[in-house]
């Protein structure tokens, strides 16, 4: 959800050495043996975090394949990267799971309830208002999914119909902006009570990030028929002021990631086909 060229073309050099392809409850602790230059080793101590020596992270769960819960803990992909950071920055995780427009608003973090967010969330314009974010570490389309047996295989199609979106994210704001004025556009918290919903028969389809919607094609029962190139890339957020130290120690790990290949071989867990 990024729209500023001047940092599209930086994180594309950066990613040239290291693929970027097409973007939480148990306690997950997370440790590292190395530290980055901006952090005293194994407590981070000049980042301003809101527990000495942990890094509290905030996430809208589920959202599959970015953040679920398996086995008792929150897992994902944004859960491995961030714990990954985490772990090269020798401090320990705590995920919380809360609403996604509170976290995209950036009320959750002026509140304090975390150090940075982690939940698929586009960088846009409007949400550098109140938000500051990473460096891109995922890049996104929108989609449409409907039910295989669906006479739906375009947005002109949706005219008198209804639709499903995540509340407060992209898609919703793309929904708004390119359906049929007489599409029905019904708004859900999370994916949670917006895949059912589209099970349910309660909407004819549901529009929103790409790689949810392919985890819901994975039995046959659902297909996704058109996709959007919308320019998306997904930021972890931290509050505007205060958070400048733990920012920039951020990128600098998710720079180390990709030079790695770590960032590629978490990328490959998730999103191989």
């Amino acid at each position: 959800m990024r729209v500023r060229a001047a940092r599209t073309a930086k994180t594309l050099a950066v990613l040239a050495a290291g693929a970027l392809a097409l973007s939480a409850c148990g306690d997950g602790g997370s440790t590292g043996a190395g530290a980055s230059p901006e952090v005293s080793p194994g407590g981070g101590s000049d980042l301003a975090l809101i527990t000495p020596g942990t890094l509290t992270v905030c996430s809208d769960i589920p959202y599959p394949p970015f953040e679920f819960e398996e086995g008792g803990e929150y897992t994902g992909f944004d859960m491995d990267i961030i714990r990954e950071v985490a772990g090269g920055l020798g401090l320990d995780v705590v995920i919380k799971d809360v609403g996604f427009d509170g976290l995209q608003s950036g009320a959750s973090l002026a509140a304090g309830q975390c150090d940075i967010g982690a939940s698929a969330m586009t960088i846009t314009e409007a949400r550098e208002k109140n938000i500051d974010f990473s460096e891109p570490y995922y890049d996104s389309l929108q989609s449409l999914l409907v039910p295989k047996d669906s006479e739906i295989k375009a947005l002109a199609d949706l005219a008198g119909k209804r639709v499903g979106v995540q509340q407060g994210t992209t898609g919703e704001a793309y929904a708004r902006e390119h359906l049929p004025k007489d599409t029905e556009i019904l708004a859900y918290p999370s994916d949670a009570e917006l895949f059912p919903a589209l099970q349910s028969g309660g909407v004819d389809a549901v529009l929103q990030d790409l790689p949810v919607n392919l985890g819901h094609t994975q039995d046959g029962a659902y297909t996704v028929v058109e996709k959007y190139e919308t320019d998306e890339q997904y930021g972890f957020a931290v509050k505007e002021e205060g958070s400048e130290a733990l920012l920039k120690a951020v990128n600098a790990e998710l720079a180390e990631l990709r030079e790695s290949g770590k960032y590629q071989e978490i990328y490959d867990k998730y999103f191989t086909e």
